[in-house]
């Protein structure tokens, strides 16, 4: 009898360390990858930050929109 209930105890215990070993790569594989960020930029106007791809460059100068471009060349 104790034979028997120390086999399911390490069935048991297998089990458990075969699912915590499953649930650990399943996390690791949903981590997020190593990418590099862009570069942020301030608006010379409000002072906003925005990423360099999305701001509008006038005489060496970042903005947020056209209309603080515009409105900083005024």
């Amino acid at each position: 009898m104790l034979i028997k209930l120390l086999l399911l105890a390490f069935g048991a215990w297998i089990i458990y360390r075969l699912l915590k070993s499953y649930g650990r790569s399943i996390k690791q594989d949903d981590a997020p990858k190593n990418v590099p960020g862009e570069d942020m930029v301030r608006c010379a106007h409000c002072g906003v930050h925005l990423p360099r791809s999305e701001a509008v460059v006038s005489n060496g100068e970042f903005f947020c929109t056209n209309e603080h471009r515009q409105l900083r060349q005024n």
